[in-house]
């Protein structure tokens, strides 16, 4: 989950907090964005900085909040790194220089300079070039960068194609997402199941439910599990369907990071 230490949200930390607990959840990790060499000039409606992490402010609210709410909830330390094929010395130096995290989450939010979130990225490409020049770029990240605990919303591109998910499946881009898998499984990272597109108007979550099978014919046994909530009403939303399709892909087990160790966690 983010706060207002991640530059897209405006929630502060206790009110996600108090969401989880309202909810009866167990544990959270905060996961506050810090996507390196942003490029802003083509979002300008984004500030220059916007995506940079204020690590000592975090560090001390975080600290705060988990003494606070150490009887009531486990609340862990993480990190959301936006990858990029150029940033991966940066990033190695700056998980070495942190080993106080529990958690690092890697994700893939810039591709050719450009956020897919923006109509620029789909300008002058068919939907199918783009998505595929998406995939083949987060592959190029995560050979440069790969020192991660788990991989984030694969296939973030498709939340805003023209069409999103119509006419989108793993069987029609396999030949670009299979290497990404093959990725994954050689350095031993997990895959996230990211509830978030279900509320952008996919019909499935990020990554699709054929890419989560996928993963498990290839030998994947690490999931994370993550609503990606930057306000307190969308905490937790969407896990009963995220556990649904990972029980029918085989799955019965999930995982959460305490100081980067994986500890697995049956689905319920």
């Amino acid at each position: 989950m983010h706060s207002y230490h991640s530059g897209d949200s405006d929630t502060p930390m206790e009110d996600q907090i108090r969401a989880a607990l309202s909810l009866g959840l167990s544990s959270v990790c905060f996961t506050e964005h810090l996507d390196m060499d942003w490029p802003y000039q083509n979002t300008p409606d984004l500030e220059p900085g916007t995506f940079d992490l204020d690590l000592a402010a975090y560090r001390q609210e975080y600290l705060r909040l988990r003494d606070k709410y150490r009887d009531r909830l486990d609340i862990f330390y993480g990190v959301e790194l936006g990858l990029q094929p150029h940033l991966g010395d940066r990033l190695g130096a700056f998980t070495a220089d942190h080993p106080e995290f529990d958690f690092i989450l890697g994700s893939t939010h810039v591709s050719r300079q450009m956020d897919p979130y923006y109509s620029i990225f789909f300008e002058g490409r068919t939907e199918e070039e783009a998505y595929r020049t998406y995939f083949t770029d987060s592959l190029l990240s995560l050979r440069a960068f790969h020192q991660i605990d788990s991989y984030g919303h694969m296939d973030y591109v498709v939340r805003y194609g023209p069409n999103q998910d119509r006419f989108y499946s793993y069987e029609r881009y396999r030949d670009v997402i299979d290497p990404i898998l093959d990725l994954l499984l050689e350095h031993d990272i997990a895959l996230e199941i990211n509830t978030a597109g279900l509320s952008k108007g996919l019909s499935q979550c990020n990554p699709c439910a054929g890419i989560i099978r996928r993963y498990r014919q290839m030998g994947g046994r690490k999931i994370t599990v993550g609503a990606d909530a930057h306000a307190p009403a969308a905490v937790a939303a969407g896990f009963n369907t995220a556990a649904a399709i990972l029980t029918e892909a085989g799955f019965d087990t999930y995982y959460t990071f305490e100081g980067r160790q994986a500890v697995p966690h049956r689905i319920l």
